[in-house]
């Protein structure tokens, strides 16, 4: 059961630190399609930067072998990026293709949090 809960862990964990890292950057630099859909959904375009900024230290907290409570904020910062993104998509009225992204990265993140190892949880007093 340990080694089924790692492996789920680690696939998980590497799908959601590629697709973070990967969404983080193309927002730093602004490309013109991510451009166009903060327009869209009616967000700032100095929003991108924060997000982007946001999601590669997350990856970086994720993947670092200490600081649990980093940890938890990372995933945390995940979960209501996602969940927000998932929202503004609702809320404008958006077709079934651009909730693809953002509901997998959410379940990857509820995947890799929820199995990860007792060494990267935090201890509950």
């Amino acid at each position: 059961m340990k080694k089924r809960n790692k492996i789920i862990y680690w696939i998980a964990t590497a799908w959601l630190s590629l697709g973070m890292l990967s969404t983080g950057i193309v927002q730093l630099l602004q490309l013109k399609e991510e451009k166009e859909m903060m327009a869209h959904l009616g967000y700032p375009l100095y929003f991108l930067r924060i997000l982007g900024v946001w999601k590669i230290l997350g990856v970086i907290a994720v993947l670092i072998q200490k600081f649990p409570l980093l940890k938890e904020w990372a995933y945390a910062g995940f979960f209501f990026a996602m969940s927000g993104a998932i929202f503004s998509h609702f809320a404008i009225g958006d077709g079934g293709k651009e909730y693809f992204g953002p509901t997998l990265l959410l379940i990857l993140t509820v995947l890799s949090w929820y199995f990860r190892p007792e060494n990267r949880k935090t201890i509950s007093v």
